[in-house]
């Protein structure tokens, strides 16, 4: 029982280690210029990088969700709207139409 505890403990302070971590390095990133610029559009290009897999390793199923989803973001311009359409599409045709 004594390892479980020292298990449980060590990834306790594991966890909020790497959570220190990460707060104290944000707080030092730049907050303008070209690299401030950079680290904005970052989580945009991580999105379009996993739906680009996606995409490409996917068959019909996720073509047609992935249109939809590229159409809803041309005519609401809502990042939620896309992910929760595109997100809807892809399951129905998963489980309802067999391609």
């Amino acid at each position: 029982m004594d390892d479980i505890w020292l298990v449980i403990l060590g990834l306790a302070a594991a966890t909020f280690s790497i959570r220190m971590a990460g707060a104290m390095l944000g707080a030092r990133l730049p907050q303008s210029g070209a690299w401030a610029r950079i680290l904005q559009s970052l989580p945009g290009c991580l999105i379009v990088a996993l739906v680009s897999v996606s995409l490409l390793s996917g068959g019909p199923n996720e073509w047609i969700a992935g249109a939809i989803a590229a159409a809803v973001a041309i005519l609401s311009r809502s990042l939620l709207a896309t992910m929760v359409i595109g997100i809807t599409a892809i399951w129905f045709l998963r489980h309802f139409v067999v391609f």
